[in-house]
């Protein structure tokens, strides 16, 4: 007990005594670890996205609200009947409410107001070729009972590379603020250890180990890591309030399906929170190297 009061009031001694490097460090972290969990979050939004559209689905196609069982019939022969479609399946107004609900699961207010009877019946389609898509696309926008024919083809490819663009562009923004972050977090500890380096000369003369004089140095790292992820989490959050805000409600349209739930957010939230700590640690061992050899 007593040696944690001791490593306790060194690490505040510590942090008071460079209370602008220590400020700077935390900021610093704070927004490096807010775009690397940002980065990851977006990258959520868009797997949830793009998710049905995956196996080999290249566009759906949406019949009015209020079409009839015969136009409904007709829709599914004709695109039974197409040598150019390899694959269709019916998306009936009881499975589009479960996947409403599904999508909107923390809007109980939204689902419970929303019926099966106000979404639209649909089919999603596989062409035999994607060249197809186009042809197809046009073809079924005029049949009868048709309202809309979303494609993802190319759209989806963009958004993609666009995804990626910016993932790797935050990754290495956030990559070089991580340097700065530790790179600050070595020079607080460097400068705590220079003031006190009279007091360490004298604890390793009374046979005080490398450990027993790391620990409140490393804890002082520790603490400002902590805090930078701290604000980072709220950071996660934040973003992940706004994806939650301005979500697509429409089913027909394009941006309709992309989400994040709050279970995205405590994972990236966890893992931040991790590396804020790793952070923080190694920054302090790394300023202490020069001081303390093993």
């Amino acid at each position: 007990m007593n040696r944690l009061l001791y490593f306790a009031r060194e690490t505040l001694v510590s942090l008071r005594r460079n209370v602008l490097m220590t400020l700077a460090g935390i900021i610093t972290v704070g927004v490096s670890l807010s775009l690397f969990g940002g980065s990851m979050l977006f990258q959520q939004w868009v797997d949830h996205g793009t998710q049905r559209w995956t196996n080999g689905v290249e566009f759906e196609v949406f019949l009015a609200v209020d079409s009839s069982e015969q136009q409904v019939a007709g829709v599914r022969q004709e695109l039974r009947d197409d040598p150019l479609v390899r694959d269709t399946q019916f998306i009936d107004k009881e499975a589009a409410y479960e996947e409403f609900k599904r999508l909107f699961s923390d809007k109980p207010d939204l689902v419970e107001t929303t019926e099966a009877a106000f979404l639209p019946v649909s089919f999603r389609v596989a062409p035999e070729k994607a060249e197809d898509t186009e042809t197809l696309v046009a073809r079924y926008k005029t049949v009868p009972g048709v309202d809309s024919v979303v494609t993802a083809q190319d759209s989806i490819r963009q958004l993609l590379s666009i995804t990626r663009f910016l993932r790797i562009m935050f990754l290495a923004l956030a990559l070089v603020l991580l340097s700065s972050s530790v790179f600050l977090i070595v020079n607080t500890i460097r400068l705590a250890t220079f003031a006190r380096r009279r007091e360490i000369e004298v604890m390793k003369l009374v046979g005080a180990s490398n450990w027993f004089v790391r620990v409140p140095f490393m804890a002082e790292g520790l603490v400002q890591g902590a805090i930078g992820a701290g604000l980072a989490v709220g950071g996660v959050f934040g973003l992940w309030w706004i994806f939650d805000r301005y979500r697509a409600d429409d089913p027909n349209e394009f941006f309709f399906g992309f989400y994040v739930t709050v279970a995205n957010a405590g994972r990236v939230a966890v893992v931040v929170v991790v590396v804020g700590a790793v952070i923080g640690v190694l920054g302090s061992l790394i300023g202490l190297r020069r001081f303390l050899r093993v």
